[in-house]
Formats: structure tokens, sequence, C-alpha cells
């Protein structure tokens, strides 16, 4: 996996000019991505189970027959 880095330009008026590096850690990186998709999927499925509630509350089989499809991807364990 190729490393993904930031680079900073300063300039000087009198100078070189001088290149910076900084590097975000990889630790830091995957963490951050593996909250960001467990809220996702959290935000996802409950709005799903709303979605399944008020078909059944409905009485719309039609409905509810198409989110129970969607559904099953997030039970899939």
């Amino acid at each position: 996996m190729k490393k993904e880095k930031l680079i900073y330009r300063y300039y000087r008026y009198d100078g070189k000019t001088l290149h910076a590096k900084r590097e975000i850690p990889y630790e830091l990186k995957l963490s951050s991505q593996m909250i960001l998709d467990e809220l996702c999927f959290n935000w996802n499925k409950a709005k799903l189970e709303t979605a399944i509630n008020s078909s059944i509350d409905n009485a719309n089989k039609e409905e509810f027959l198409k989110l129970s499809k969607e559904y099953r991807h997030f039970i899939w364990e």
C-alpha cells in the first residue's frame, strides 16, 4: 500500500525554497477510518430499521419485503 504524504512549501524572501514533509501515522488513519465506517454502518442500520418498522405499522408488505432484503446486508454475522 502506497504511503500518502503531505508536502508543504515555505518560501523565504532571500533564500532557497524549503520543502517540509509531514506524514500522518498509519495507525491514526486506520483507526479514524474504522470509526467513521462504524458510525455510518450504525446510522444506516438504524435508519433502515425505522423504515422497516414504519412499513410494518402501515401494513405495507411490498415495502417491507424490499427493505428486509436490504437489511440482510447488516445482519450477515
